[in-house]
């Protein structure tokens, strides 16, 4: 009986790994000249695929996984939507999982470990807090894994980051510019990556402005904290404050609810200005000022970035970054007394 030829042996011949051949013959990501060498080899080979023994042996399961907090929140929507244009395009599922909780990354290591059962290709993950545990459990995890956020340097994993600190500062010096000078920024729980972010990017801004700073942090970085917090904002003794930069889009919508809840006139009394740009921004009243990070772009250069990995496992690491960008809309008027300057 003639022996078999395996996987091994057709990406011995084509000069590629075997995860390359198996990608190449099931029509998953791969460069057509690997496609190429690939399948001439399992034809000189009379290679003969097992379906079973390719999933077990191999674990090429077709499946990226992208892991986020909280599924509901629209920022992750919006990354998911990128993820899955570039994914769906590579010939991939995606795999959505929901890792839940801002102060604990437990969830999140839990993820990584399972991952080595061989569940899914590759993983894209947008983690709130980041830790050394986090980072090392990143490096240790056999398959292929994007960062969406920030991790710190030299840590060699592909990553998709924005500058957020740079887009608080840019909602401050905007609201400076409109004649506010007494600013609270509204922040979700600060021990998390992008509240302590946000958090220096404010007080960077205020730094060298003539303004009334004050920081308050919400539970959360929910619509129903931002108004808990808010209506303590709005309500406590002294001098009232005259704009709120929330550090995302649902805090400050939270804080638009408050203000309305008081008989606060927006923007007449109060600016409000949020970070994400996400697609309630234009829905609320008065159209939300926020800060776009665009989200739905760095989840398709994560993704990008991913099947690329996957494709070639010894190409060198790489940071790319999304400048952030400030829409201006109605919450943000300038004052009357900014108009009579």
């Amino acid at each position: 009986m003639a022996h078999r030829a395996t996987l091994t042996q057709v990406a011995q011949r084509a000069g590629v790994s075997i995860a390359s051949a198996s990608r190449a013959l099931n029509g998953l990501v791969a460069s057509p000249a690997t496609v190429d060498k690939v399948r001439r080899a399992a034809d000189d080979l009379g290679y003969v695929p097992d379906a079973s023994a390719r999933a077990l042996k191999m674990g090429a399961t077709g499946q990226i996984t992208f892991a986020v907090d909280d599924i509901g929140n629209p920022v992750y929507v919006e990354m998911m939507t990128g993820v899955q244009e570039v994914v769906a395009a590579s010939g991939f599922r995606l795999q959505v999982t929901a890792t839940g909780g801002t102060r604990d990354v437990a969830d999140v290591l839990d993820l990584l470990r399972s991952m080595r059962r061989g569940y899914a290709d590759g993983l894209v993950l947008s983690p709130l807090r980041v830790t050394a545990e986090l980072v090392a459990e990143i490096a240790a995890t056999p398959i292929p894994v994007v960062v969406i956020g920030r991790l710190p340097d030299g840590a060699g994993v592909d990553t998709v980051m924005t500058d957020s600190a740079r887009g608080v500062a840019l909602a401050v010096e905007h609201l400076h510019a409109q004649g506010r000078r007494r600013i609270a920024f509204l922040n979700g729980p600060g021990d998390t990556t992008p509240g302590a972010a946000r958090r220096r990017g404010f007080d960077d801004a205020v730094a060298h402005l003539d303004v009334v700073a004050s920081t308050h942090e919400a539970a959360d970085f929910t619509m129903a904290a931002g108004r808990e917090a808010a209506h303590r904002i709005l309500t406590a003794a002294g001098r009232p404050v005259d704009a709120i930069v929330a550090a995302n889009d649902l805090l400050a919508i939270g804080a638009l609810h408050a203000a309305h809840d008081l008989g606060l006139d927006v923007p007449g009394r109060l600016a409000v200005t949020g970070v994400d740009d996400t697609s309630l921004a234009e829905i609320v009243h008065p159209p939300l000022t926020s800060v776009s990070l665009d989200s739905r772009r760095r989840g398709q250069l994560a993704a990008e970035l991913l099947t690329r990995r996957i494709e070639d496992p010894t190409r060198a690491p790489q940071v790319l970054s999304v400048p952030p960008l400030l829409h201006v809309r109605g919450s943000s008027a300038p004052t009357p007394q900014a108009g009579n300057r």
